[in-house]
This record gives structure tokens, sequence and C-alpha cells, in this order.
């Protein structure tokens, strides 16, 4: 039940950065218009798989763009090279979770029209002793009303991180937005990500939420290229001022990275 519970909170913050990844780049007459857009996350204990689409235009709405398939997809852990495949379509997997393991260097490749794709990340370790000073913390109506109190810290997360590794803290809250903390968090996600700086703690404060609920909380390690996402800022993007989105892939665009996660549960009430 627990790794169910991980895999959601995964899940959703995946499908925020894949936002970001499908953010359109200005028209434009060179080649980079036709290089394909790369997704793909790298987490031991699950299958191995890669999403391959087109670039969206700026006026197309779909999450994704049109899904890229039939191509000769591999991945190689330095050692032995293995063929994803293709189910379903634009979506290229390997079924073998023992792939995936801790300090290995993976390795896409592909190709697609007239390029050569690839990308190359490492497979991070296992955060450790991830821990909650509180399980549960509870408000007062006159805590949540008072402005002096919002940066208060009513929690710590903590782990370890003698190295300052790139870590992310992931928040699902299991009531949705049933319960407002106030009548200003209405208009916020329940669910959200905080990258906590290479840091080995996190203060929780009363402002840190927007809801009261039943938290599932995921502590990701990450590598540089995933910090580089979702650090980058096309929310402010218009049609005459856009960016191109950090990418490390070669001859196009997106992520290939790999992450370790722990869970732990943190009620607010």
């Amino acid at each position: 039940m627990e790794m169910k519970r991980q895999l959601l909170t995964l899940a959703l913050f995946l499908s925020f950065t894949a936002i970001i990844i499908t953010a359109c780049k200005k028209e434009s007459t060179d080649n980079s218009v036709y290089l394909p857009v790369v997704e793909g996350y790298l987490m031991p204990g699950h299958a191995l798989s890669i999403k391959l689409y087109q670039q969206k235009s700026l006026t197309d709405t779909a999450k994704y763009g049109a899904a890229i398939s039939g191509l000769q997809v591999y991945v190689s852990d330095g050692s032995t090279k293995v063929q994803l495949t293709e189910s379903p379509k634009g979506t290229y997997t390997y079924s073998d979770q023992t792939f995936l393991a801790e300090g290995k260097t993976y390795t896409l490749q592909f190709n697609y029209l007239t390029y050569a794709v690839s990308a190359k990340t490492v497979m991070p370790g296992k955060p450790t002793n991830f821990a909650t000073q509180y399980g549960t913390v509870t408000l007062s109506s006159t805590t949540t009303s008072d402005p002096n109190t919002s940066n208060t810290t009513i929690d710590k997360l903590t782990w370890d991180n003698p190295d300052s590794l790139n870590h992310v803290l992931v928040f699902y809250n299991k009531n949705g937005a049933d319960f407002p903390l106030s009548s200003f968090g209405g208009s916020r996600s329940a669910n959200f990500e905080l990258n906590t700086n290479r840091a080995s703690y996190y203060n929780l404060t009363q402002a840190t939420f927007s809801y009261y609920g039943h938290y599932t909380v995921t502590l990701l390690r990450v590598n540089q290229e995933f910090i580089d996402l979702i650090k980058s800022n096309t929310s402010n993007s218009t049609s005459q001022n856009l960016t191109n989105i950090p990418t490390n892939v070669v001859n196009g665009y997106g992520i290939f990275t790999a992450m370790q996660a722990d869970t732990l549960s943190f009620n607010l009430l």
C-alpha cells in the first residue's frame, strides 16, 4: 500500500514536469522544430519507460504532441544494451526491473528522421533516514487567522545529505482541496513540490500549506538536469517572449533522468 501511495505521488509530480517539458518553443525556420521531445524518468523497482512525441505548435492545447511511433529505442547501462518495446503508441518500455540500479550510468539512443538522438543520466542512491519531527500537527483557528504565525516552524523534515545532493519534496494531499486553511487557499493546488536546495532538512510552516489533510510526503533524490527543469521559469513566457526549456537530450528536447525516493506520512489537522 505504501508503494502505491509513493507511485501516486510521483506520478502526480511527473505529470507537472511534463507540462513544463511540453511548453512551446518560438516558431523557427531552422531544423530544430523537427527535433523530438523525450520524457523519461528512471527509478529502481519500476519498469523503464520512455515517452517520445513531437513538439507542439503554439496553438495546440493538448498535454502532449503527437506520439512518435515505430522507432528502435535502446538504453545501455554501460555493460548491457537493451531494446525497448513500444506499447502503447509512442511509449517505449523495458519490463525487467532489475535493469535499473544505483550508481550505473544509463544512455538512451535512437534515430529520428536524420538525427541521432541520445541522452545520459546516472542513477543516484536512495535517500536515507527520511524522518518527520511530528507525524501530526494540529492548528487552532486562532493560529490560522493570525498572519504573524504563518512563518513559524510547525514541523521539520530531515534526511541524510553529507554530500549536499539534490532533493525535491513532493506533497500529495489525500483529502484534496476539501479543507482550506483560510479563504485564501482555495485557488492553490492541494498538491505541491519543494526544491530543498541541497539541504538535509526542510522546515515546514503554516504558509507551506493551503489545506488541512492527510499528506503523503515523498523525498526524491534527483540529478541536476531535473533541478534545471523544475527551476526553469516558463510561466511568464508569451508568444513574443518564449524561452527554450533546459534539456539534457542531444538532438532533442525534454528530459532523460533517474531518481530514487522515500516516503512518509504527515497529517495537518
